[in-house]
């Protein structure tokens, strides 16, 4: 019966050379996907919950010395040949790469326009006159002011919002973004005015999504490594007390964690019941 399928072939022999050192033996059927495969019924339930200790810490050591320990180079994967941009669309559904073509765009825009140009185009609302451009609400997440800030928040966005997209389908992940540049939009604007943007509100509700998420369900193959996430707070705490002299959207930042963290409590209850 298979177990489950992955992305990726070096995480299928990872699992299956770790199932092999305790006596579980594995194999891996390959399409289009990696799926993992067990001859023993019997074996299920052991299989399934090891199953999810690995997807809440592939990368734990004890499966890199499994593979030293029960591995083999005749395992039958065929690896493809790197290519940047195949991983990037590996990763990445039709919803994850349209937001960052577009925030490419609008970044670029600003450096050919201004940003003061741009922003008057696509930032928060200013007044009763702009409430009814229902663009505005959501526009500002595509304006960034550096290269490092475009370039931190569209990995974050492609590692989690492609993750979310591929396991959880682009439904999902429009809705996460929607509610979360919204709100996150909405506060920020209330501390330091309508001059604001990036992807940062939402790539912090990716965070607390797919961390929460992970721990709930983990058979939801979403999660965020707690090593992360607790990254993601210490930048919160840096960010309040302005410890580099940055312009961070902390109020933004914040209030997208809780929007994700809500968002994943909402889904998971059910697991949670059971």
């Amino acid at each position: 019966m298979r177990i489950t399928q992955l992305n990726h072939p070096r995480m299928a022999q990872a699992f299956v050379d770790y199932m092999a050192t305790q006596g579980v033996r594995l194999r891996i059927e390959q399409d289009d996907h990696y799926y993992i495969v067990l001859d023993d019924e019997t074996q299920v339930e052991m299989v399934e919950n090891e199953l999810q200790r690995f997807i809440r810490d592939p990368n734990h050591a004890r499966y890199q010395a499994a593979s030293w320990q029960a591995g083999h180079t005749g395992s039958g994967l065929r690896y493809q040949s790197g290519n940047l941009w195949g991983n990037i669309r590996a990763r990445a559904g039709a919803l994850t790469m349209s937001i960052m073509v577009a925030c490419v765009a609008v970044f670029l825009l600003m450096q050919v326009a201004g940003d003061r140009t741009v922003m008057a185009w696509l930032a928060w609302p200013s007044g009763q006159a702009q409430y009814l451009q229902l663009w505005r609400w959501f526009s500002h997440a595509l304006l960034h002011f550096s290269l490092l800030h475009i370039l931190f928040n569209l990995l974050w966005w492609w590692y989690l919002g492609g993750a979310v997209e591929k396991r959880l389908g682009k439904g999902k992940l429009f809705v996460i973004m929607l509610i979360s540049a919204l709100l996150s939009g909405w506060m920020q604007a209330k501390f330091s005015g309508i001059w604001f943007g990036g992807l940062s509100g939402v790539v912090y509700a990716l965070m607390g999504y797919c961390w929460l998420r992970g721990e709930r369900d983990p058979q939801s193959g979403i999660f965020l490594e707690r090593g992360l996430i607790a990254f993601a707070i210490l930048w919160l705490v840096i960010g309040w007390f302005d410890a580099f002299g940055l312009s961070i959207a902390n109020a933004a930042h914040v209030t997208g964690l809780l929007v994700g963290l809500a968002m994943a409590l909402v889904d998971t209850r059910k697991v949670a019941r059971r």
